[in-house]
């Protein structure tokens, strides 16, 4: 056991270091404004060479900083977390592997080696969905692996449609691909994996889905490394977004899937898929602020929300632990009093995602709304962003009210602590960051400061409306306020919003339903219809009636035998009278 401890931490230390290291190094890139375009001639043949690129600039530094602090943190993490496992080498392996992926995704300019990293994310996250190997979880993995193989393919016509210019290295026609209608095609397709990537409409049902993984690996993918890859990959096509048929579509789907999401955690009773659908809501967000051209801001609120809501996985695996595997929020309640380290950073998580001023979340989400404000930009979308925020508050309280108020719902008997100070260091650390890391990052990014003009009562609407919705949270957490359950009496409704507006459910029996009645009816009508009784079942009946009936003659019965010596007599008597 000493030696998987050791193996955990080395990967911890190696992994920590390394992201200092590129922090340091994207500061001075990014004040001296710095670009290295690497090239690495792997082989040369004659005429022919493959050369591996990478693209070295402040935002893939400090992507790749963030993304193995918390893969550095989340394998510390789950030093404890999966103690109990034979298997924690492997475990490791795979996250390393994983993280390995987002690195190959994240520095590369050239679309061959993206699609490594992208179809490196992909298998890794299938393997690790499976990870505790139940039917649910097999299921889940299936959901995930082909909704995004969708996109690879996506991506692959992408590379195939860039055989018409010289090169693989998208980053030089970017300019070129925004004025040209051909090459917007490319866009579309880039965009089509990126949204099956992080999870849009209609590809959303994978996300919650995944949650059948490990909370180590949710807190890595949902945070900083899979979901977040298609945004990526979009900021840094974020010209092909701006002011085309390209960027208002996404702007419509993004928004739609903020809502989407939103209105869903609040019936959702799951702790992690609470979390997860949290997840996808703030893609959402950074998809639409992206698609309006904002791909800083964009970016920023991607850093930002990698912190809180690794913090917020971490902190429902500890609660998980404690509450014997039980993850339904209405067996939970009271836990303040018995673990307040693990709920103090929970709820400091919490407001982070509300916007509480002056944590992390605050500085990207009010950023982002104020700037939607001054935007050019009709009132639907507008609504969406604004009430998408409210049920963010919304559902974010609510799951406080349920799990840490009241009385304690499950076992009269029970042995609720905050665990060792391994996973607490790892959720400590994490909380500092949620806490310094907006503000941090705003002074760095937006060293010059705007200014954002608005009335008053448009600079208070996202103030009223996050007040709204904590008021609603605690109203549907409430339940002694309601003598009869709400969600029975509006059960349409619930059952809709609940179930993500039927998505899982069209994206798994409705995708096969179909297929499988029209493929019964063709084996009715061909397999087993007529094509089979004129055919082969015909020729075998006949074939055995004959079979019969010459096995009838070879069976030395007296009166055939007789009849034949006498039909044979016959013959040769007709023979000779006809022969004269």
């Amino acid at each position: 056991m000493n030696y998987l401890v050791n193996y955990c931490k080395n990967s911890f230390y190696i992994l920590i270091s390394i992201s200092f290291t590129l922090f340091i190094f994207s500061l001075k890139f990014l004040l001296t404004d710095l670009v290295y375009f690497i090239e690495w001639e792997i082989v040369s043949l004659h005429s022919m060479s493959i050369v591996m690129t990478f693209l070295f600039d402040w935002m893939s530094l400090m992507f790749m900083s963030f993304v193995l602090l918390i893969s550095s943190l989340v394998i510390f993490y789950s030093n404890q977390y999966m103690e109990a496992d034979y298997n924690v080498n492997r475990f490791i392996l795979l996250v390393l592997m994983f993280v390995f992926s987002m690195m190959m995704l994240i520095i590369s300019p050239n679309l061959i080696s993206i699609l490594l990293g992208w179809d490196g994310l992909g298998l890794v996250s299938y393997c690790l969905v499976i990870y505790f190997q139940n039917v649910k979880s097999y299921n889940a993995g299936m959901l995930t692996a082909l909704s995004n193989r969708i996109g690879d393919v996506a991506l692959l016509l992408a590379i195939a449609w860039m055989l018409n210019y010289g090169s693989w290295n998208y980053i030089f026609y970017l300019d070129i691909m925004k004025n040209d209608m051909e090459m917007m095609i490319i866009g579309g397709l880039v965009m089509l994996a990126a949204m099956t990537k992080s999870a849009q409409i209609p590809f959303s049902s994978w996300l919650p889905a995944a949650m059948a993984a490990p909370t180590p690996v949710s807190a890595l993918v949902h945070s900083s490394t899979l979901v977040t890859a298609g945004v990526y990959l979009l900021i840094r096509f974020n010209i092909l977004l701006e002011n085309t048929f390209l960027g208002q579509f996404l702007l419509l789907v993004s928004g739609l899937t903020m809502f989407m999401a939103g209105l869903g955690a609040n019936f959702e009773f799951d702790l992690k898929k609470i979390i997860a659908l949290s997840t996808l809501s703030q893609l959402g967000l950074m998809m639409s602020i992206l698609s309006i051209g904002f791909y800083k801001l964009a970016f920023f609120h991607l850093l930002t929300h990698a912190l809180f809501k690794a913090l917020l996985f971490m902190c429902a695996g500890v609660i998980i632990h404690n509450t014997k595997n039980a993850q339904d929020i209405r067996f939970m309640g009271g836990l303040s009093m018995s673990m307040p380290l693990t709920c103090s950073c929970f709820n400091i998580a919490n407001l982070a995602l509300c916007g509480m001023p002056f944590l992390a979340g605050f500085y990207s989400k009010d950023l982002i709304l104020e700037m939607v404000m001054l935007s050019y930009m009709n009132f639907f979308s507008f609504f969406l962003f604004f009430f998408s925020t409210g049920l963010t508050v919304c559902y974010s309280f609510r799951l406080v009210f349920y799990s840490m108020t009241g009385d304690f719902n499950s076992t009269s008997l029970n042995m609720l602590n905050d665990k060792g100070w391994t996973m607490s260091f790892s959720i400590f650390f994490l909380m500092v960051m949620a806490i310094i890391g907006g503000s941090m990052l705003n002074w760095l990014m937006f060293f010059n400061p705007e200014m954002i003009c608005l009335p008053f009562y448009m600079k208070m609407l996202t103030l009223f409306v996050c007040i709204t919705g904590g008021f609603m949270g605690y109203l549907i957490s409430n339940v002694k306020l309601f003598f009869f359950n709400k969600s029975i009496e509006f059960y349409n409704f619930s059952f809709f919003s609940g179930s993500m507006w039927f998505m899982p459910v069209i994206s798994t029996i409705g995708v096969v339903k179909w297929p499988l009645i029209l493929g019964m009816y063709s084996y009715k009508s061909f397999d087993q219809g007529w094509s089979e009784y004129f055919g082969g079942q015909m020729l075998y009946k006949q074939l055995k009636n004959y079979s019969l009936y010459i096995q009838e003659f070879q069976n030395n019965n007296l009166k055939i035998y007789l009849l034949s010596y006498m039909l044979w007599v016959i013959i040769l008597v007709m023979m000779t009278l006809f022969l004269k």
